[in-house]
């Protein structure tokens, strides 16, 4: 089965979901040029994650996407957060920001019961994770709802891991991928591949299609992750430029400055690993901090850092996610990047 028909698509293409950066706007763009819109749902409590299946709904009847995260909350470490505020408290007394204003509570939350009453409500073509899989009765919810289920692999082993609990699709994402990594059977850094080394091996190995995610922004990555076997391609940071996201104007000007030339895996906006271009916060205190607690929660105590500095002009407390490979990355509307992308398929 194509892709196209496995997703209801009229292109073998997915946008990315990117919370934060987008809503349904460049998703529903992204459907109607014919390609899959995917609207990120982890930081949407369900009264808001209605009203994006509400508009999105307004704006096109196409198959689209939700994409959920699937990790274990953490336990708090009080020993963990303490030794996190210190490290930041140095930038606190310059930026004048108050630690009381640390707020609580996770800021991302997994797929859980809510969630999947909404999948059953609106009845979405597709229903993406991150992170692995929600539990078994979870799942379960999705599959009799009607969706095709997707998640993503960063390892062999976790691709496999998915097929074995049937899913549809597999997503290949390369270690080029901007954003948070999807891995989850373990956590050691070298084992993640790059997007060509890791797509042939999932193409090989697997019985499901397979969906090549990072470092294609143009129609020649289209191309070459096609000529890999890739059934399909997920393309992300190409389209934050577009006027349809949500991109504060501090990263639509990294993105397109010297300082996008440079990125790295970094765990001090949420407390996992997750691509973005370098500013001060991740040359000063290193990219990967141990004091940075578990994902999500070392986001709560970067916000008032980020939200002083903003309010200054300065993104060098905001997670600037991006991948590898923007020097391709031009301001276009959604509907003229999709068609631009898919050039690249035979």
């Amino acid at each position: 089965m194509s892709l196209q028909r496995l997703l209801g698509s009229e292109l073998p293409l997915i946008q990315a979901p990117m919370a934060g950066s987008q809503d349904h706007r460049l998703a529903a763009a992204v459907c109607e040029a014919g390609g899959l819109g995917s609207i990120p749902c982890a930081m949407l409590a369900p009264a808001a994650l209605r009203q994006e299946l509400v508009a999105m709904r307004g704006l096109t009847e196409r198959p689209f996407n939700l994409n959920f995260f699937s990790h274990v909350p953490p336990a708090p470490d009080t020993t963990r957060d303490a030794a996190w505020r210190e490290a930041l408290a140095p930038y606190y007394t310059e930026l004048g920001a108050d630690p009381a204003s640390i707020a609580s509570g996770p800021g991302r939350l997994p797929f859980n019961d809510e969630a999947a009453e909404l999948v059953e409500e609106f009845r979405p073509a597709v229903v993406s994770f991150h992170f692995g899989l929600p539990d078994e009765a979870l799942l379960q919810r999705v599959r009799r709802s009607g969706a095709k289920i997707l998640s993503s692999a960063t390892t062999l082993d976790e691709a496999l891991w998915l097929q074995e609990r049937g899913v549809d699709a597999v997503i290949a994402q390369g270690l080029e991928a901007g954003g948070h990594r999807g891995h989850f059977l373990e956590h050691d850094l070298s084992r993640q591949l790059g997007t060509f080394a890791l797509l042939p091996q999932l193409v090989d190995a697997l019985s499901l299609p397979v969906i090549a995610a990072g470092g294609i922004s143009d129609a020649r990555g289209v191309a070459a992750a096609i000529a890999l076997g890739a059934a399909g391609v997920q393309v992300g940071s190409a389209y934050l430029l577009c006027p349809e996201a949500n991109t504060s104007p501090l990263h639509r000007a990294a993105l397109q400055s010297p300082a996008a030339r440079h990125t790295a895996l970094t765990n001090l906006f949420s407390g996992r690993p997750a691509r973005g271009i370098v500013n001060r916060l991740m040359r000063e205190l290193g990219p990967l901090s141990t004091h940075a607690p578990e994902f999500p929660l070392a986001t709560a105590a970067i916000a008032p850092l980020r939200a002083a500095a903003e309010a200054r002009g300065s993104g060098d407390f905001s997670p600037l996610w991006a991948g590898q490979n923007v020097a391709s990355c031009r301001p276009m509307p959604a509907t003229e990047l999709t068609l631009e992308l898919a050039r690249g398929f035979p």
